[in-house]
């Protein structure tokens, strides 16, 4: 039997998604700067949902790249 993957963001019990933390957002991208979707993050859909907005602010304030370089 197939183990389940285990959210994230429930796991750390990181409450607050921020725009400005890169690093941990970068995890969520592919190459192509496309979001991953939740069958490849392994978070559960209201977290996905989080970071999906939090990704789309990073890139309107600038902090993340809207397409690669």
């Amino acid at each position: 039997m197939q183990t389940q993957k285990r959210c994230q963001i429930c796991y750390q019990d990181k409450k607050v998604l921020g725009y400005r933390d890169v690093e941990f957002l970068e995890k969520f991208l592919n190459p192509q700067i496309k979001i991953l979707p939740r069958k490849y993050t392994g978070l559960c859909s209201k977290h996905q949902r989080k970071v999906a907005k939090t990704i789309k602010q990073s890139r309107i304030m600038g902090f993340l790249r809207f397409v690669p370089e």
